[in-house]
């Protein structure tokens, strides 16, 4: 499905971005994982690289606009960007201080601008790309103690309906997706009580796997869906039908 597609995915070391990395070398692309995680990014790459799949790490602080170009030149021309990389400082806004705020915004938000615009070029001039950012239903429905990963999360659904209308006409889709509460190592260390107030409030009565992400994100990429752009697809379990 993917044959000689060349893909970048942030934040591809672990969590929902390893199951991504996973699901597009899976189905033939070239995948570039970037994360600021070296050890579990190397870790990935020699775990899927037995498997036969063709993965290269590269260590990449998105919130760094220089950085991120530089490491994009490196790459060169992509078909598929996927905007995962994402952090939580989660506190309530009277305790939350600046560097909580700013820490979250650069690599959830400004993250998301510095890869787009870093590989967006190469995108308009060969007219074909795809780009999938993934957004959380926080970013819809907001959540206390978590105001500025909401602020993030629904900053990139703008984001990505804006940049959907800009590169249409080349032949670009640009979409969202918003995981509700996915099984990763960063929701296994919420507290019983709060996962058990989540699972109350999905219709399907439980978590969903990084790999539901990944197959909307494979969809997205493909052939199939050339003609969906500026969406925001919720893969929530019905969290925010209940």
């Amino acid at each position: 499905m993917l044959k000689n597609k060349i893909a970048v995915v942030t934040g591809g070391a672990q969590g929902i971005g390893k199951s991504i990395v996973q699901k597009l070398a899976e189905n033939g692309a070239k995948v570039f994982i970037w994360d600021v995680n070296e050890e579990r990014g190397k870790q990935t790459e020699k775990e899927l690289r037995e498997k036969g799949f063709d993965v290269t790490f590269m260590k990449v602080n998105i919130g760094d606009f220089q950085e991120v170009n530089e490491s994009a030149k490196k790459i060169g021309e992509i078909d598929i960007l996927v905007n995962n990389a994402g952090i939580t400082r989660d506190k309530l806004l009277l305790r939350m201080n600046e560097t909580d705020w700013d820490a979250v915004i650069s690599v959830n938000l400004k993250g998301t601008f510095n890869c787009t615009k870093a590989f967006l070029p190469s995108m308009l001039k060969k007219r074909n790309g795809r780009i999938v950012n993934i957004s959380s239903v926080i970013g819809l429905m907001g959540n206390k103690g978590q105001s500025n990963y909401a602020a993030s999360k629904a900053g990139i659904i703008g984001f990505t309906k804006s940049v959907a209308k800009e590169v249409a006409s080349r032949n670009i889709t640009c979409n969202a997706i918003a995981p509700g509460y996915i099984e990763t190592e960063m929701t296994e260390k919420l507290p019983e009580e709060v996962k058990k107030a989540y699972i109350e409030v999905i219709p399907l009565r439980r978590p969903g796997k990084p790999e539901d992400v990944a197959n909307v994100v494979l969809f997205l990429v493909s052939e199939s869906a050339s003609y969906i752009t500026g969406q925001v697809i919720n893969v929530d379990g019905g969290m925010l039908t209940a």
